[in-house]
């Protein structure tokens, strides 16, 4: 029987559970020692709202988000569910040049931002690309190139020209009634668009995914009733809030349930292992290579870690290993694989708790409820028999509404039927579980992060010594990929690798800087003249092998 699908807002959501159990815990920070029931969390996402609201934020308008998994982000995520505005969430490890076209490809008016990341100080790139900023009243912003943008508001204790502060917003609460907001929160639509995250194509720039309400609330529900999850489930959320990852598998599947949710700011394994033993967390999620980190400490040993039962598994290829070893070391014998994309909110598949451990390795389960998929003929709708390798299409509420101003790739992502084409090459057995077996489009997973060459060699191309680039993914025993460049340089010129690295810092994200650098004189072609990357990935795992010895 299948599931009924819920037809409520962010918002609405988290307001229900709220009345339903006021004083269950919803928000630990053991570090921080903060702890907030769900009373207590309802009423700080009305005030946030309500700050919102007395900027002058309407429902529809963009609010971005640069941080990383701190209290602020999720009261942001349910703030902004209230009062309707559309939260876009943007990749920590951002530079100024992908910052930049984010918030202007996605008509941000309101950007919320931390102090800085590690050594990146966010504000100084933020002047950097807004200098009017330094000169202008908080919520008067006029920059040249970012029109739209008007309102920031700064996470942190100091003060900046130009800005807000969280507790500013706060401040502002009292200029809107419980009633004016309660008045906004029933016009919204659960099919609005209410999350926007960037992802990036072949074809170029990194594309908004809207997902609404219905997407991320429902999709949310069957990931917790997949994993089992209840009330009295309590979630260490490792992975970064700004995925659907964190948000979505994460905080929606415990929202749904009214689990308590436990973040770690930032992956660091003894942190993870830390909250797990000191708040008794029954539930874990990660990539897998956050799971072999885990595994490995040398303290690992020491930790409690008996009160885990679940969690989620996924992003990249999950290792055999990695999960029996999650299963009998960490005792987490219920642990699920989950497999999506950003455009389906994101879960398509997850193998049950009571799935034997050897479909949860070898597959990534079966469709959610009220989720379809098939497995087709690359380039057509032509479903192939089980046991065939083909393309993994999916139908159902839990697909994208669209990629934001981005018509053309939004009917060459969907079709008239509403099949979203996924781009991975999948096999379905007899019972219907799914194995993903390659990838249609030459995205590279590093680490759970996806990376798309095309992106990476458009940035190539401002060196003025490079004559042209290719970008292809290399196995790699931590990461499950690296990324490797193949350059070509304009004639008589000479650069190291180290130059080049040098010329992506701080204007590319790190984790897409390449590890491997190789330069060549020409690239292996087909008669009419488009390059096989397959064979440069061939020559790639050759030259890492080179390098390595």
């Amino acid at each position: 029987m299948l599931a009924e699908l819920k037809h409520v807002t962010v918002g609405k959501l988290l307001e229900d559970v709220a009345k339903e159990q006021p004083d269950h815990e919803a928000v630990v920070y053991p570090d921080r020692g903060l702890r907030l029931t769900y009373s207590q969390f309802d009423n700080l996402c009305r005030d946030a709202a309500k700050g919102l609201m007395a900027l002058g934020l309407e429902a529809g308008d963009h609010t971005a988000i640069w941080a990383t998994n701190r209290p602020e982000w999720i009261t942001s995520q349910f703030a902004t569910g209230k009062m309707g505005a559309v939260l876009v969430t943007v990749n920590t490890s951002y530079r100024t040049a992908e910052l930049e076209y984010l918030l202007r490809q996605s008509d941000t008016s309101t950007f919320i931002l931390m102090e800085q990341y590690r050594d990146a100080s966010y504000i100084d790139m933020l002047y950097e690309i807004v200098p009017e900023l330094k000169t202008s009243e908080p919520g008067k912003l006029q920059s040249k190139r970012l029109p739209k943008l008007k309102n920031v508001i700064v996470l942190g204790e100091n003060r900046y020209p130009g800005t807000y502060s969280w507790g500013d917003i706060l401040g502002m609460k009292g200029q809107v009634t419980d009633s004016q907001l309660n008045e906004r929160m029933n016009s919204l639509d659960p099919d609005d668009t209410i999350n926007m995250q960037y992802t990036s194509g072949t074809t170029g720039f990194p594309k908004g995914v809207m997902l609404t309400h219905n997407n991320i609330v429902n999709n949310g529900l069957n990931i917790a009733e997949s994993m089992k999850l209840t009330s009295q489930d309590r979630m260490c959320i490792p992975v970064p809030f700004f995925h659907c990852f964190g948000c979505v598998l994460g905080i929606l599947a415990c929202v749904n349930v009214g689990a308590t949710i436990v973040p770690v700011q930032e992956f660091n394994v003894k942190d993870v292992l830390t909250a797990v033993e000191k708040e008794k967390c029954t539930a874990l999620h990660g990539v897998p290579t956050m799971f072999i980190a885990e595994l490995n400490d040398p303290d690992f040993e020491k930790y409690d870690l008996s009160s885990l039962r679940t969690g989620i598994m996924a992003g990249s290829n999950c290792p055999i290993e990695v999960m029996k070893a999650v299963v009998n070391k960490m005792g987490a014998s219920e642990i699920t694989i989950a497999y999506g994309q950003t455009e389906s909110s994101p879960v398509i598949t997850q193998t049950k708790t009571d799935d034997p451990i050897e479909v949860r390795v070898s597959t990534v389960g079966k469709v959610l409820p009220n989720v379809e998929a098939k497995v087709v003929k690359p380039g057509t709708n032509e479903e192939v028999p089980p046991g065939e390798q083909g393309e993994l299409i999916t139908r159902g509420y839990h697909v994208m509404k669209g990629y934001y101003n981005n018509e053309e790739e939004t009917e060459r992502a969907i079709d008239e039927e509403g099949w979203l084409y996924t781009g991975d090459l999948a096999v379905m057995d007899e019972s219907g579980y799914f194995k993903i077996t390659g990838r249609l489009k030459d995205m590279i997973i590093r680490g759970g992060e996806n990376i798309y060459p095309r992106e990476i060699e458009e940035f190539f191309y401002s060196h003025p010594k490079i004559l042209d680039v290719q970008i292809v993914g290399v196995p790699d025993e931590k990461y499950g990929e690296e990324v490797v460049a193949w350059i070509r340089l304009r004639e008589g010129e000479d650069v190291t690798e180290e130059e080049i690295r040098e010329y992506c810092k701080g204007k590319i994200a790190s984790y897409k800087i390449p590890k491997y650098i190789a330069f060549c004189e020409e690239y292996p072609m087909t008669a009419s003249g488009k390059i096989q990357k397959f064979k440069l990935r061939e020559q790639s795992i050759a030259y890492k092998e080179k390098v390595r010895q």
